[in-house]
């Protein structure tokens, strides 16, 4: 049997990233929740089931929440990224971010960056009042600890209070 030679070749990557532009060299397989993780040291967004089921990875590309498990890192290019870690403006939380503190929307905090990134999107995307139809906007992003109302009622607070700063 022949020697099998493997080949890594690794394509150049800009990534703009809270604000921040990075240049890696990177597989062109690599997804973008692994270069955030693995290679920008950024590990506020969680890689869960990496296929594209539990949300866990959620981030924003260009103001749009997307599963950063099932995305490729060089699909990412040129676009606007934002991941947890750019929530915050320095020690000032988000209205989001304090609401899930004050609403206890976690419990062992697995879930909540990609719990919080998604309910950030929620309150620039057509979703209805009620909180059946904002339990339907999160469906993307499960909580294995049922932390499910008390996060609903952190999105709910935000949405009455501060919508106007998504």
């Amino acid at each position: 049997m022949g020697t099998v030679i493997s080949q890594v070749t690794t394509v150049d990557v800009e990534l703009r990233i809270n604000a921040t532009t990075r240049q890696l060299a990177l597989d062109p397989r690599t997804t973008l929740l692994d270069a955030l993780r693995e290679h920008l040291d950024l590990t506020g967004t969680k890689k869960g089931c990496d296929h594209g089921q539990c949300g866990a990875c959620t981030v924003h590309v260009n103001g749009r929440r997307v599963l950063s498990c099932l995305t490729l890192a060089v699909a990412a290019q040129g676009k606007d990224i934002t991941t947890i870690e750019g929530v915050a403006d320095g020690d000032q939380l988000h209205p989001m971010q304090q609401a899930f503190l004050d609403h206890d929307g976690f419990q062992c905090g697995y879930c909540t960056s990609g719990q919080i990134m998604s309910a950030l999107a929620l309150l620039r995307e057509p979703c209805g009042a009620s909180d059946d139809e904002v339990r339907e906007c999160m469906s993307g992003n499960l909580c294995r600890c049922g932390a499910y109302s008390n996060i609903i009622a952190a999105i709910q607070d935000v949405r009455a209070t501060h919508a106007h700063e998504a």
